[in-house]
Protein backbone atom coordinates (compact mmCIF):
# COMPACT_ATOMS: atom_id res chain seq x y z
CA UNK A 1 0.00 0.00 0.00
CA UNK A 2 1.18 3.28 -1.13
CA UNK A 3 1.42 6.79 1.24
CA UNK A 4 -1.31 8.91 0.01
CA UNK A 5 -0.29 12.89 -0.75
CA UNK A 6 -2.43 15.58 -0.88
CA UNK A 7 -1.66 17.98 -3.59
CA UNK A 8 -3.61 21.17 -4.52
CA UNK A 9 -7.26 19.66 -3.72
CA UNK A 10 -6.17 16.09 -4.62
CA UNK A 11 -4.65 13.16 -3.01
CA UNK A 12 -2.48 11.18 -4.78
CA UNK A 13 0.09 8.42 -4.45
CA UNK A 14 2.82 9.12 -3.29
CA UNK A 15 4.85 8.18 -6.25
CA UNK A 16 3.01 10.08 -8.23
CA UNK A 17 3.37 13.28 -6.47
CA UNK A 18 4.30 15.98 -9.10
CA UNK A 19 5.09 20.05 -9.13
CA UNK A 20 6.25 22.01 -12.14
CA UNK A 21 9.59 23.02 -12.35
CA UNK A 22 8.05 26.21 -12.69
CA UNK A 23 6.65 26.55 -8.96
CA UNK A 24 7.96 29.00 -6.82
CA UNK A 25 9.42 26.83 -4.33
CA UNK A 26 11.66 25.10 -6.83
CA UNK A 27 12.69 28.79 -8.47
CA UNK A 28 12.72 30.59 -5.41
CA UNK A 29 12.58 28.41 -2.46
CA UNK A 30 9.38 30.55 -2.07
CA UNK A 31 7.72 28.18 0.57
CA UNK A 32 7.08 28.08 4.03
CA UNK A 33 6.75 24.68 5.95
CA UNK A 34 5.67 22.97 8.89
CA UNK A 35 6.58 19.38 10.30
CA UNK A 36 4.54 17.76 13.04
CA UNK A 37 4.97 14.27 14.49
CA UNK A 38 2.66 11.37 16.10
CA UNK A 39 3.22 10.10 19.28
CA UNK A 40 1.19 6.65 19.59
CA UNK A 41 -0.35 7.18 15.86
CA UNK A 42 -1.75 10.53 17.45
CA UNK A 43 -0.88 14.27 16.23
CA UNK A 44 0.98 16.13 18.59
CA UNK A 45 -0.12 19.86 19.11
CA UNK A 46 -1.22 19.76 15.08
CA UNK A 47 -3.33 23.17 15.94
CA UNK A 48 -0.36 24.71 17.18
CA UNK A 49 1.32 23.81 13.84
CA UNK A 50 -1.44 25.12 11.91
CA UNK A 51 -1.59 28.53 13.99
CA UNK A 52 1.91 29.09 13.16
CA UNK A 53 1.81 27.96 9.79
CA UNK A 54 -1.26 30.67 9.01
CA UNK A 55 1.03 33.39 10.62
CA UNK A 56 4.05 32.63 8.20
CA UNK A 57 1.56 32.74 5.39
CA UNK A 58 -0.17 35.92 6.29
CA UNK A 59 3.48 37.15 6.53
CA UNK A 60 4.77 35.99 3.11
CA UNK A 61 1.38 36.92 1.41
CA UNK A 62 0.49 33.56 0.25
CA UNK A 63 -3.13 32.30 0.17
CA UNK A 64 -3.37 28.83 0.76
CA UNK A 65 -6.93 28.92 -0.81
CA UNK A 66 -8.13 27.39 2.01
CA UNK A 67 -9.06 28.64 5.77
CA UNK A 68 -6.90 26.98 9.01
CA UNK A 69 -10.04 24.88 9.89
CA UNK A 70 -9.51 23.72 6.30
CA UNK A 71 -6.44 22.92 6.22
CA UNK A 72 -6.75 20.84 9.73
CA UNK A 73 -9.41 18.92 8.33
CA UNK A 74 -7.48 18.05 5.54
CA UNK A 75 -4.16 17.28 7.63
CA UNK A 76 -6.36 14.67 9.29
CA UNK A 77 -7.72 13.18 6.33
CA UNK A 78 -3.91 12.48 5.01
CA UNK A 79 -2.80 11.39 7.87
CA UNK A 80 -6.09 8.59 8.59
CA UNK A 81 -5.22 7.66 5.20
CA UNK A 82 -1.60 6.92 5.75
CA UNK A 83 -1.83 5.50 8.90
CA UNK A 84 -2.58 2.03 7.39
CA UNK A 85 0.75 2.30 6.32
CA UNK A 86 2.59 2.04 9.51
CA UNK A 87 3.25 -0.54 12.02
CA UNK A 88 1.44 -0.13 15.73
CA UNK A 89 4.57 1.40 17.29
CA UNK A 90 5.81 3.42 14.34
CA UNK A 91 5.08 6.84 14.43
CA UNK A 92 5.23 9.44 11.46
CA UNK A 93 6.09 12.64 10.68
CA UNK A 94 3.09 14.90 9.10
CA UNK A 95 4.68 17.80 7.01
CA UNK A 96 3.25 21.26 5.07
CA UNK A 97 4.83 22.88 2.45
CA UNK A 98 3.22 25.84 0.68
CA UNK A 99 4.50 28.16 -1.81
CA UNK A 100 3.16 30.71 -3.88
CA UNK A 101 2.21 28.47 -6.86
CA UNK A 102 3.91 29.00 -10.68
CA UNK A 103 5.94 31.71 -10.66
CA UNK A 104 6.56 34.28 -13.89
CA UNK A 105 10.25 35.13 -14.63
CA UNK A 106 10.96 38.72 -14.75
CA UNK A 107 10.50 41.60 -12.60
CA UNK A 108 7.81 40.97 -9.75
CA UNK A 109 9.24 37.42 -8.30
CA UNK A 110 5.36 37.96 -6.11
CA UNK A 111 3.28 37.44 -9.44
CA UNK A 112 1.31 34.23 -9.72
CA UNK A 113 0.17 32.32 -12.27
CA UNK A 114 -2.68 30.65 -10.28
CA UNK A 115 -3.34 29.51 -6.81
CA UNK A 116 -0.85 28.39 -4.42
CA UNK A 117 0.86 24.71 -4.18
CA UNK A 118 -0.49 23.27 -1.14
CA UNK A 119 1.59 19.82 -0.25
CA UNK A 120 1.01 17.60 2.54
CA UNK A 121 2.71 14.78 3.41
CA UNK A 122 3.45 12.02 5.93
CA UNK A 123 7.05 10.37 6.21
CA UNK A 124 8.63 7.76 8.80
CA UNK A 125 9.49 9.21 11.92
CA UNK A 126 13.26 8.05 11.67
CA UNK A 127 15.20 8.40 14.95
CA UNK A 128 17.95 6.09 14.40
CA UNK A 129 20.27 8.97 13.23
CA UNK A 130 19.50 11.24 17.20
CA UNK A 131 18.83 7.95 19.38
CA UNK A 132 22.31 7.69 21.36
CA UNK A 133 22.56 10.82 22.03
CA UNK A 134 19.68 10.43 24.56
CA UNK A 135 22.14 8.22 26.83
CA UNK A 136 25.51 9.88 25.41
CA UNK A 137 24.51 13.26 24.27
CA UNK A 138 25.63 15.07 21.30
CA UNK A 139 28.97 17.14 20.78
CA UNK A 140 27.42 21.43 20.10
CA UNK A 141 29.70 23.23 17.64
CA UNK A 142 29.61 26.81 16.69
CA UNK A 143 29.83 27.44 13.41
CA UNK A 144 31.38 29.92 11.46
CA UNK A 145 28.61 31.87 9.69
CA UNK A 146 26.05 33.23 11.27
CA UNK A 147 22.45 33.20 11.37
CA UNK A 148 20.10 35.06 8.57
CA UNK A 149 19.37 38.50 10.49
CA UNK A 150 15.95 39.06 11.64
CA UNK A 151 16.08 42.36 10.08
CA UNK A 152 16.25 40.19 6.81
CA UNK A 153 14.13 37.17 7.81
CA UNK A 154 12.18 36.92 10.75
CA UNK A 155 13.31 33.42 12.26
CA UNK A 156 9.59 33.13 13.19
CA UNK A 157 8.86 32.72 9.72
CA UNK A 158 8.84 29.13 9.40
CA UNK A 159 10.25 28.48 5.71
CA UNK A 160 11.78 26.22 3.13
CA UNK A 161 14.91 28.06 2.73
CA UNK A 162 17.30 25.68 4.20
CA UNK A 163 20.43 27.05 2.37
CA UNK A 164 22.24 28.74 5.56
CA UNK A 165 21.28 25.97 8.14
CA UNK A 166 22.57 23.44 5.92
CA UNK A 167 25.95 25.39 5.46
CA UNK A 168 26.40 26.26 8.54
CA UNK A 169 25.95 21.95 9.31
CA UNK A 170 28.91 21.31 6.65
CA UNK A 171 31.25 23.80 8.99
CA UNK A 172 30.52 22.15 12.24
CA UNK A 173 30.95 18.81 10.58
CA UNK A 174 34.56 19.51 9.50
CA UNK A 175 34.93 19.86 13.12
CA UNK A 176 32.97 16.45 14.13
CA UNK A 177 31.24 14.26 11.96
CA UNK A 178 28.34 13.99 14.58
CA UNK A 179 28.50 17.59 15.48
CA UNK A 180 25.21 19.49 16.15
CA UNK A 181 25.14 23.15 14.89
CA UNK A 182 24.81 26.11 17.53
CA UNK A 183 24.64 29.09 15.09
CA UNK A 184 25.15 32.45 16.73
CA UNK A 185 23.24 36.08 15.45
CA UNK A 186 25.34 38.72 14.49
CA UNK A 187 26.36 40.50 17.44
CA UNK A 188 27.43 36.99 18.80
CA UNK A 189 24.97 35.50 21.05
CA UNK A 190 23.39 32.08 20.40
CA UNK A 191 20.31 32.15 17.90
CA UNK A 192 19.56 28.32 17.02
CA UNK A 193 20.02 25.06 15.70
CA UNK A 194 19.49 24.22 12.08
CA UNK A 195 16.25 22.64 13.15
CA UNK A 196 15.49 23.25 16.60
CA UNK A 197 16.12 26.06 19.70
CA UNK A 198 19.32 25.98 22.72
CA UNK A 199 18.18 25.16 26.41
CA UNK A 200 20.87 25.29 29.24
CA UNK A 201 20.67 24.91 32.75
CA UNK A 202 22.91 26.88 34.98
CA UNK A 203 22.48 26.98 38.91
CA UNK A 204 18.88 25.22 38.54
CA UNK A 205 18.00 28.04 36.37
CA UNK A 206 16.76 26.69 32.75
CA UNK A 207 17.59 29.88 30.16
CA UNK A 208 16.92 29.78 26.28
CA UNK A 209 16.89 32.79 23.78
CA UNK A 210 14.78 34.97 23.24
CA UNK A 211 12.68 34.60 20.19
CA UNK A 212 13.69 37.63 18.61
CA UNK A 213 16.79 35.74 16.59
CA UNK A 214 15.26 32.08 17.08
CA UNK A 215 12.34 30.29 15.61
CA UNK A 216 9.36 30.21 18.27
CA UNK A 217 9.67 26.70 18.51
CA UNK A 218 6.49 24.79 19.72
CA UNK A 219 8.71 22.40 21.05
CA UNK A 220 10.79 25.14 22.64
CA UNK A 221 7.13 26.42 24.09
CA UNK A 222 6.12 22.37 25.16
CA UNK A 223 9.79 22.76 27.23
CA UNK A 224 9.42 25.68 29.21
CA UNK A 225 5.41 24.41 30.20
CA UNK A 226 6.76 21.68 31.38
CA UNK A 227 9.60 23.41 33.37
CA UNK A 228 7.37 25.49 35.05
CA UNK A 229 4.36 22.94 35.84
CA UNK A 230 7.62 21.07 37.86
CA UNK A 231 8.57 24.17 39.61
CA UNK A 232 12.14 24.86 37.64
CA UNK A 233 12.94 28.57 37.14
CA UNK A 234 13.12 29.75 33.32
CA UNK A 235 14.54 32.16 31.69
CA UNK A 236 14.05 34.09 28.52
CA UNK A 237 17.47 36.19 27.93
CA UNK A 238 20.55 36.27 25.96
CA UNK A 239 23.11 33.49 25.52
CA UNK A 240 26.64 33.86 24.72
CA UNK A 241 29.27 30.83 23.80
CA UNK A 242 30.52 31.65 27.49
CA UNK A 243 27.28 30.77 29.17
CA UNK A 244 27.47 27.05 27.34
CA UNK A 245 30.89 26.58 28.08
CA UNK A 246 30.03 27.28 32.18
CA UNK A 247 26.45 25.75 31.68
CA UNK A 248 25.60 22.19 33.95
CA UNK A 249 23.33 20.98 31.14
CA UNK A 250 23.37 21.92 27.39
CA UNK A 251 20.57 20.97 25.33
CA UNK A 252 18.49 20.95 21.97
CA UNK A 253 14.95 20.71 21.48
CA UNK A 254 12.76 19.67 17.87
CA UNK A 255 10.02 18.24 16.88
CA UNK A 256 11.60 14.30 15.76
CA UNK A 257 13.41 14.26 19.00
CA UNK A 258 11.65 16.33 21.46
CA UNK A 259 14.39 16.95 23.33
CA UNK A 260 18.52 16.27 22.61
CA UNK A 261 21.17 16.48 24.96
CA UNK A 262 24.55 18.07 24.07
CA UNK A 263 27.16 16.73 26.52
CA UNK A 264 30.09 18.33 25.12
CA UNK A 265 30.25 21.81 23.32
CA UNK A 266 33.34 23.07 21.14
CA UNK A 267 34.93 20.16 22.41
CA UNK A 268 35.06 20.69 25.99
CA UNK A 269 32.76 18.87 28.14
CA UNK A 270 29.43 20.18 29.34
CA UNK A 271 29.21 20.16 32.98
CA UNK A 272 30.53 16.56 33.93
CA UNK A 273 30.27 15.23 31.01
CA UNK A 274 27.30 13.07 31.02
CA UNK A 275 23.47 13.55 30.49
CA UNK A 276 21.99 15.80 33.20
CA UNK A 277 19.40 15.23 35.81
CA UNK A 278 17.08 18.10 34.43
CA UNK A 279 17.43 16.70 30.84
CA UNK A 280 16.54 13.26 32.32
CA UNK A 281 13.45 15.02 33.88
CA UNK A 282 11.88 16.87 31.26
CA UNK A 283 11.94 13.56 28.88
CA UNK A 284 10.50 12.03 31.25
CA UNK A 285 7.88 14.52 31.82
CA UNK A 286 7.28 14.40 28.41
CA UNK A 287 7.09 10.82 27.73
CA UNK A 288 4.30 10.83 30.27
CA UNK A 289 2.30 13.78 28.62
CA UNK A 290 2.17 11.86 25.09
CA UNK A 291 2.50 8.40 26.78
CA UNK A 292 5.38 7.32 24.62
CA UNK A 293 8.56 6.48 26.43
CA UNK A 294 10.32 8.72 23.68
CA UNK A 295 13.82 6.84 24.31
CA UNK A 296 12.62 3.95 24.43
CA UNK A 297 10.96 4.40 20.75
CA UNK A 298 14.38 6.22 19.59
CA UNK A 299 16.69 3.50 20.52
CA UNK A 300 14.39 0.38 19.66
CA UNK A 301 14.92 1.32 16.10
CA UNK A 302 18.85 1.03 16.26
CA UNK A 303 17.64 -2.94 17.12
CA UNK A 304 18.90 -2.57 20.96
CA UNK A 305 16.44 -3.71 23.92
Amino acid sequence: MQRQVYLTGQMVAETEARISIFDSAVLLGDTVTESTRTFGHRPFKLEDHVARLYKSLKVTRIDAGMSADEMLNVTEQVLEANLPTYGSEEDCWIVHNISRGLAVPGPDPTVQQGAATVMIYTQPMDLRGWAKFYTDGCHAVTPMSRIIPSQSLDARIKNRSRMAYTLAEMEVKLVDPEAQSVILDLDGNVAENKGGNVFLVSNGVLKTPRISNCLAGISRDTVLQLARDRGIQVEETDLQPYDLYTADELFFTSTPYCIMPATKFNGLPVGNGSVGPTVQLLLRAWSELVGIDIVKQAIRQLGVT
